[in-house]
């Protein structure tokens, strides 16, 4: 291996290809525990050869081989030895697995993730478990990284997750894509879970990138698939439209040195022009599809007014408000209220936010949201009130768990003009 640290690049490839890894099991094994404690055996075969013998060319291949390996060892030693391993030896004779496995690997998994989803959004499980399980086994997030987006303790979030599991394997649901009658019923748990994946991947809440691509491509890949699957689902496309509209500002994100760039400092002439033509198309097809626009497709109305202007003062401000007031008529929840009010700020100036930032500050379900003292930060240094914004912006520093958004948050304390004091001297804000 070419790296330093191969433990790193072994855990990169674990990230990226883990998910199809898992969906891939589960189809031959028709259990979501045993698929994961068969994708982790390979996991840790990786991790004893890899370093001393090189990453294979097709690393998601191996590692799926080597599970399917640890299968029929399992099998060999349970009571359904023979009828098992006939129907995984049929498997793995006809998908080209044994010899040479690299060839088939990524047509034998196309779909096998979007099962997962639709899997791991089974109506048996409880809507917070749903999104749960499809961030830990398709956006490949730890136990402790949901935790965090959930704002809960990570204990709390681990026997989440067991309980998840354990109700799959009463059940057995099928892993299939599902009728469509089926599949309607669980339409709106697969798109949250897939906006999800992708925001992880978009705006990571911990680690030391705040971008990672993989859960973007991962999340518009399957965002696609749902189109595919029920092409006149509106708020698919609309989510597909979202997606690729803001996967499009991905590389004017962050800067060379991996810091983030804000919306309006980004070049856009780095916006990739072939993605906003994609979301563009897919979101006008969204509203001929439906009489109300739903919430996805509401988002990626926003997104669009940002990808139309040709510089940020061109933005339209109003019409963005506009579409925060019917999405937070679909979806009353802080976080959309939120954002209305950074809308607000940008339409009718900070005085007008400030208040509904306040007030929100207040709200249970976002204590510990760093973006509210974000917010607040901003407009207040909008506002020329820098003692008051520094100490937000600390505040928000000290709340986020990602590395990069930490060190933005805190340089933009340390620009904030200090006050001077009677004396004419100059006093720094609380530490």
């Amino acid at each position: 291996m070419t790296t330093a640290d191969p433990h790193a690049t072994i855990d990169a490839i674990w990230r990226t290809e883990a998910p199809k890894i898992i969906g891939g099991l589960t189809r031959l094994v028709r259990d979501l525990a045993t698929a994961e404690d068969l994708a982790h055996d390979a996991l840790v075969a990786a991790l004893e050869q890899w370093p001393s013998e090189g990453v294979p060319a097709k690393p998601g291949a191996w590692l799926m081989a080597t599970a399917k390996h640890r299968a029929i060892d399992r099998i060999r030693r349970s009571a359904t030895f023979a009828r098992k391993l006939e129907v995984l030896g049929a498997e793995m004779a006809t998908s080209a697995w044994m010899p040479g496995p690299e060839a088939a690997f990524d047509d034998t998994v196309q779909d096998d993730v979007l099962r997962l989803v639709f899997m791991a959004c089974h109506p048996v499980l409880a809507p917070d478990a749903r999104v749960a399980l499809t961030l830990r086994f398709v956006g490949g997030l730890t136990t402790a990284e949901i935790a965090r987006a959930y704002l809960v303790p990570e204990p709390t979030m681990a026997q989440r997750l067991v309980r998840a599991k354990k109700r799959l394997a009463r059940e057995r649901p099928p892993f299939e894509l599902p009728a469509a009658d089926a599949r309607q019923a669980r339409m709106a748990s697969v798109l949250d879970v897939i906006y999800l994946v992708f925001n992880e991947g978009y705006a990571a809440t911990s680690g030391d990138s705040l971008v990672r691509r993989g859960l973007c491509d991962e999340a518009r890949r399957l965002a696609r698939l749902l189109v595919e699957v029920a092409p006149g689902e509106a708020e698919a496309l609309g989510l597909a439209a979202l997606l690729d509209l803001q996967a499009s500002r991905l590389d004017a994100r962050v800067d060379a040195a991996g810091a983030p760039v804000l919306l309006l400092a980004q070049d856009r002439s780095r916006w990739d022009a072939a993605l906003i033509r994609a979301g563009l198309a897919n979101l006008d097809t969204a509203r001929r599809l439906a009489d109300r626009p739903g919430v996805y497709t509401l988002q990626a109305a926003i997104a669009a007014c940002h990808a139309r202007a040709a510089t940020a003062a061109d933005t339209d401000w109003a019409a963005i408000v506009a579409h925060y007031t019917a999405l937070f008529a679909l979806d009353p929840s802080p976080v959309v209220a939120l954002n209305g009010a950074v809308a607000v700020g940008m339409a009718d100036g900070p005085a007008a936010a400030l208040p509904i930032v306040d007030a929100l500050a207040a709200d249970p379900a976002l204590r510990g949201y760093h973006y509210v003292p974000a917010v607040r930060a901003d407009l207040l240094r909008r506002l020329g009130r820098h003692d008051e914004a520094r100490a937000e912006f600390e505040r928000a520093a000290a709340l986020t768990a990602n590395t990069r958004e930490r060190v933005q948050l805190l340089a933009e304390a340390s620009r904030l003009p200090l006050s001077p004091t009677p004396h004419g001297s100059a006093v720094r804000g609380p530490e």
